[in-house]
């Protein structure tokens, strides 16, 4: 009687770690689902990780959706030979596409040249495709900072407006729904390189580079 007592009490003592772990899992499963259901997922990031995981598990080249976009942009922009005044970056949260105001648009206007509809073809025609159809599209308009106004444009802010919603109009005619665009005007507050010395002197070249259409393409 007392050694089946006894083998008792012990059965019971070595499983009382088990409601001790089931508790900590339960804990630890609340804990993450209020984290996941708190956090935000940067779609950007996770392709990032992704990308890194399958390469070190599989010990090969992984690219993503962002890269083969980014490869694909930069092969038009190349073989539209305008690689002086077009470039395909990136940043944090995607590619930046940035489009020279000289190439994209008649002096002084948001009219769109001519001459470069066969490049923006090529373009939403890469944006345009299946796989891509979840990606933002966010178009900003940018200046120098030389003063304008003329009937049609009463300063920099309406000019790189316009010249946004000339673009995403255009975009919209190539067959990017608008529902995947937005726009917004910066007139010269975000300019790439300094507009002018620490003495006031214009760096013409540099204004040329701050006059620009940038793209800005990344996971909804």
């Amino acid at each position: 009687m007392s050694k089946s007592k006894f083998h008792k009490e012990n059965k019971e003592a070595a499983e009382d770690w088990l409601l001790s772990y089931a508790d900590m899992i339960t804990l630890l499963m609340a804990f993450f689902i209020v984290l996941v259901s708190m956090s935000t997922i940067d779609k950007n990031k996770y392709e990032q990780v992704s990308q890194g995981m399958a390469k070190d598990i599989g010990y090969r080249e992984v690219t993503t959706p962002l890269q083969d976009m980014r490869s694909e942009l930069l092969g038009q922009v190349t073989g539209a030979g305008v690689e002086d005044t077009v470039d395909v970056g990136k940043d944090d949260k995607g590619i930046v596409l940035n489009l020279a105001s000289g190439t994209m648009f008649k002096p002084g206007s948001a009219d769109v040249r001519p001459e470069i509809m066969p490049l923006m073809k090529e373009i939403t025609g890469t944006l345009k495709q299946e796989r891509f159809k979840n990606y933002q599209v966010e178009i900003q308009g940018h200046t120098d900072d030389t003063p304008i106004r003329t009937p049609q444009f009463a300063s920099n802010w309406d000019l790189s407006s316009a010249r946004a919603l000339s673009t995403l109009k255009l975009m919209n005619e190539l067959g990017i729904p608008t529902g995947r665009m937005k726009i917004s005007a910066l007139a010269d507050n975000a300019p790439r390189v300094p507009n002018r010395s620490e003495t006031g002197k214009a760096y013409p070249e540099n204004q040329a580079i701050n006059r620009r259409v940038e793209i800005h393409i990344y996971p909804r």
